[in-house]
Formats: C-alpha cells, sequence, structure tokens
C-alpha cells in the first residue's frame, strides 16, 4: 500500500538543523573538540549497513551527541529495474533506527541491467526517468517514516534525448511526487560553468519551499572543465552562490562535504563558521 503519510508533508515545519559536517571515521577524535561549531552531521548510510560492533558503537555515540541525517549513496532511484530490495531494507532499517528529521538521497542511477556502475549517474532529463523515478521513489517512501529529499549531482553525461533543461526537470520531479530538494550548491555551480548558464536565474526557477538542506564544498578545474573532487576548500563564487539560496529559501540545514584531502576537523570548522555567519547576515536582512 502507498504510503500516504509522505504526501502530507509541511516542508515549513522540519526543524532547523544549523550548520554541520558530512561525518567521515578520521574526524572521530576531534569531533567533540570542535562541538560547538557543529550543529549536526550527516552520516553515509551505507557505512553502517554491516552489523560490525565498532560501527554499531559508533553510530550510537553519534546519534546521542548529535542530530544525524543519513545520506544513501547507492538507492539508484533511476534504476529503470526498479530498487534493489536489500539495499531498500538495510537502508529504510536504519532510518527507523535514527528517527531523523529526513533522510536523503541522489537523483541518480548506479545500476544498469543488474550490474553495479560504482558511481553516481545522471538520469536522462525526460519523461520517462520522471516515471522511473516516481515509481522508485514511492517503493522507497512506502519504507520509511521520514520526508525525503533528493539531491542534485554533476552533470557529467549529457544525453542527445532530454525534454527538460535542469530546473525544469527538479521542478517536475518535485511536483510529481511530494520529495524536497537537497540542492548541492557546488554541483550547481560546476553545471553553471560547464554548461554556460546563469545559475541564479536556476535557482529562481527552483520550488523554495523544497529546498531543505545544501551541499557545499571546494572543486577544482582541470583541462578547463570543473570538477566535483570534494577534496579543497570551498571558493568565493560558491559562498556568493550559498548566500543567493539563502535569500530565496528557508532552509533547514547546510552541510559541509570533504572526502579527499582531509585536513584535521579543527582546519575545517572556519567554513562552518562562516557559512553560519552567512546565515545570520541573510537573516539580518529579511
Amino acid at each position: 500500500m502507498r504510503w500516504l503519510w509522505g504526501w502530507l508533508v509541511d516542508w515549513s515545519s522540519l526543524p532547523e538543523l544549523g550548520v554541520g559536517i558530512g561525518y567521515r571515521e578520521p574526524f572521530l577524535g576531534e569531533l567533540f573538540d570542535c562541538r560547538s561549531s557543529i550543529e549536526f552531521l550527516e552520516v553515509t548510510a551505507d557505512h553502517y549497513f554491516e552489523p560490525i560492533d565498532s560501527k554499531e558503537a559508533e553510530l550510537d555515540l553519534l546519534a546521542t551527541n548529535f542530530p544525524l541525517i543519513p545520506h544513501g549513496l547507492a538507492m539508484s532511484l533511476g534504476s529503470a529495474e526498479g530498487l534493489d530490495e536489500s539495499y531498500l531494507k538495510l537502508y529504510s532499517e536504519l532510518v527507523d533506527r535514527l528517527k531523523p528529521a529526513w533522510c536523503s538521497e541522489h537523483i541518480s542511477f548506479s545500476r544498469a541491467g543488474g550490474i553495479d556502475i560504482g558511481h553516481l549517474t545522471p538520469v536522462p532529463k525526460t519523461d520517462a526517468a520522471l516515471g522511473v523515478l516516481h515509481d522508485n521513489i514511492a517503493r522507497l517512501q512506502d519504507s520509511i517514516q521520514v520526508p525525503l529529499i533528493l539531491e542534485n549531482i554533476t552533470d557529467t553525461i549529457r544525453y542527445p534525448t532530454e525534454s527538460y533543461d535542469g530546473a525544469d526537470f527538479l521542478c517536475k520531479l518535485c511536483d510529481q511526487n511530494q520529495v524536497g530538494l537537497l540542492l548541492d550548491v557546488t554541483n550547481l555551480f560546476i553545471n553553471s560553468q560547464n554548461q554556460r548558464f546563469d545559475p541564479v536565474e536556476f535557482l529562481r526557477r527552483l520550488p523554495a519551499d523544497r529546498i531543505i538542506q545544501l551541499h557545499f564544498v571546494g572543486g577544482f578545474i582541470e583541462n578547463g572543465v570543473w570538477v566535483d573532487s570534494h577534496s579543497g576548500a570551498t571558493q568565493e563564487p560558491i559562498w556568493e552562490l550559498i548566500e543567493q539560496v539563502l535569500g530565496l529559501a528557508a532552509v533547514k540545514g547546510m552541510i559541509l562535504e570533504r572526502d579527499e584531502n582531509l585536513p584535521a576537523l579543527r582546519e575545517l570548522t572556519p567554513e562552518l563558521e562562516h557559512a553560519r555567519a552567512i546565515v545570520q547576515r541573510v537573516q539580518r536582512a529579511s
């Protein structure tokens, strides 16, 4: 039976979680020393699927001290063959255990024809892809009891048969499904640079009430192309775009993602404070 509660989400009533960081295991030793800068954590759901005692204890420690948001990597919502039931079960059990304010996944596919591709792949921006997403989102929502938000990824592949541009596709996705957006501002910036479009104009076309959470981190340019590397400090144009987003939407949480070239956690807290300062500046201006 379709999970009907999901169609009645009051997005404005979700709690404001503030500014946090994507948790990575090397951060654990410093996490509590930096507690004043971190209001919540995003945890990679897939890292806690295996019944390993040390990971169980780690998750319990994190959940006791921080609000946690589980973020999935391999649900593959864009897979035409449907969801992997074993993955869905593990994900939904973790969500039920944490009872988060919301949970998240990607607008992508990572599995096709029963083969694990190994990375997040853009879905074609077509009505057929929207139909696949709708069916898979409904199946996921049948299995969880919290709101679902979905993340835009970098468009590393462009399909010749696409019917929509990026903004229209996200609008259609939100129109057809009761989902919020996890707006990766870095991915939006990178796509705008590589595809030569105005990211602010793109933002203004999105349903502002569905923009629930943000991701941000730095990228780099290689051979004239911006790369989403999760490996460096957030650059000024991305900070400027974050401020534009915050001026348009009542964002509930912002997460700094860092996966490569991991420094000591204390070296990342200035970025968290910078994000918090932007939030405060926008709030004062409004």
